[in-house]
């Protein structure tokens, strides 16, 4: 029963609970893509045609688009935003609807958009129905930015590519063992799932774990995923006292109990070690690193960046400076060691340089909200949240009456948001077509029944009646209209 002398306090209640870690998320979220655009123009470099080309010191700050002026991310920032939209449209299915699957299904999916990305123009998928069956779940395909090939990993190509022309997909990755490969691909994107939830770090570690084995099925491509998922959600949410060395050996022990009898876990365990050894040594970070590996694999790409968050941990430029000058795979380790330290350090401790220059910062920051925030929305509560529902049930970026914001630093979007929630505490959301067609004009209920046939027969695989797209370009219209009363309906395919 709605009770909005209840339901807004306690939104209100959430909401300010989160609001306390907004600092290290958007540092953690922000921070990886920085260290990622830092890294991406030296990607295929070895160290000494870095320094022939930038200097002694090698690349120290970014080298902007020519076409753009902004210092461009690549595929490890791509994945990471479609994660982090997964995990949200996930979360929020099951907030509101009761309707649950484990996050790794949820990114799995996000991530067959981000292919979708990759194979397709803007212009083909602009129009491409949304939800789940043969419907894109990610607002990031509304940004046309993201329609470009920056490097994108091999294995994440083939293995998404396996899954689109039909190969088994599990629900537990790791014991489907999809492939055995070993690469960076997996680690690099799992951050935005570890900023998200709070309990149960165990959990969380071994659900970063299957976010990686999506496409990279070695143990050592999703077991250092854990242990990075245990270290930045511990930084966030269990920091307490504890050194950034503390974090780091808890998360091995940690991962080490999870893991026991996996093969290769010991060389994961003495390669960390390895690492938490160098920082503490006075020798250049070239030599170090190259006793660490190049980054092109996970467990290589999880030492560098540890190595370079202990030695650097009150620095983030030194830390991601020196995670990118290295023959190696520059542009993960960057992302990697910037996501750490931007969690521990937060996003104050990132300078405005980085922020101001980086490409699609502020979509990379929108979501660094919404991942501070989550789906405060609950089936049965009269508290509503119209941009959530708009990018997180409707899949959709921006309304054609929206205006495009521009954001800069790390403003106090908290604010912002907690307006636009008050003013909207009377709408009504609807959670079937059927209650749609309850409170629908007389014109509009078959209008309605047709978009409710055309969903199912699109999940079932039937080509008859009005197609997909049709009913979603039809229901977009109706819905608009039911909006403006205050009336927002849940679509049957999310």
């Amino acid at each position: 029963m709605y009770d909005p002398k209840i339901d807004i306090p306690r939104a209100k209640e959430q909401i300010e609970k989160r609001e306390k870690h907004l600092e290290a998320v958007l540092g953690c979220i922000v921070g990886g893509a920085v260290g990622d655009a830092l890294g991406y123009p030296v990607e295929f470099m070895s160290e000494k045609a870095i320094k022939e080309k930038y200097g002694p010191k090698g690349i120290t700050e970014y080298e902007l688009d020519r076409k753009t002026g902004k210092a461009l991310i690549s595929d490890d920032t791509q994945m990471s935003m479609f994660t982090a939209v997964g995990v949200m449209v996930g979360d929020t299915r099951s907030s509101m609807r009761g309707v649950g699957s484990s996050p790794c299904i949820n990114a799995g999916q996000a991530y067959m958009d981000w292919l979708k990305t990759q194979n397709s123009t803007y212009e083909e998928m602009k129009d491409h129905p949304r939800g789940y069956g043969n419907g894109c779940i990610s607002w990031l395909c509304d940004v046309p930015e993201l329609y470009s090939r920056r490097a994108p990993g091999n294995t994440c190509l083939s293995q998404l590519n396996a899954y689109a022309h039909g190969v088994h997909y599990s629900s537990d990755f790791i014991a489907e063992h999809v492939n055995d490969s070993k690469g960076c691909g997996g680690i690099m994107r799992v951050a935005p799932f570890a900023v998200y939830y709070e309990p149960d770090r165990e959990m969380i570690a071994m659900e970063g774990a299957q976010i990686a084995a999506v496409t990279h099925g070695h143990p050592l491509g999703y077991m250092p995923a854990a242990v990075l998922t245990h270290i930045i959600n511990t930084i966030i949410y269990h920091r307490e006292n504890k050194s950034l060395k503390d974090i780091v050996t808890e998360a091995m022990e940690v991962c080490s109990k999870l893991f026991r009898g996996t093969r290769h876990l010991d060389e994961l365990v003495e390669l960390v070690n390895a690492a938490v050894v160098l920082a503490e040594n006075d020798k250049p970070d070239s030599a170090n690193i190259k006793l660490l590996g190049e980054g092109w694999v996970a467990e290589e790409t999880l030492a560098i960046a540890i190595y370079c968050a202990l030695r650097y941990q009150d620095d983030f430029t030194a830390g991601v400076v020196a995670a990118v000058n290295h023959n190696g795979d520059s542009d993960s380790t960057g992302a990697v060691t910037g996501n750490i330290l931007g969690a521990w350090l937060g996003g104050s401790g990132i300078d405005d340089y980085w922020v101001e220059n980086l490409e699609l910062k502020d979509v990379i920051m929108e979501l660094g909200v919404d991942l501070c925030h989550g789906c405060i929305m609950e089936e049965g509560s009269c508290y509503e949240d119209p941009d959530w529902i708009r990018k997180y049930i409707r899949m959709r970026w921006k309304t054609e009456d929206d205006v495009d914001t521009k954001l800069s630093g790390f403003p106090d979007l908290h604010r912002m948001n907690m307006a636009l929630r008050e003013e909207n505490t009377e709408r009504r959301i609807l959670n079937s077509y059927e209650e749609w067609i309850e409170v629908a004009d007389e014109s509009d209920k078959e209008l309605i029944r047709k978009i409710e046939v055309a969903h199912s027969n699109a999940f079932e695989g039937i080509s008859e009646g009005m197609s997909e797209e049709e009913a979603e370009k039809l229901e977009r219209k109706l819905s608009k209209k039911y909006e403006a009363r205050g009336i927002y309906v849940l679509p049957q395919t999310f």
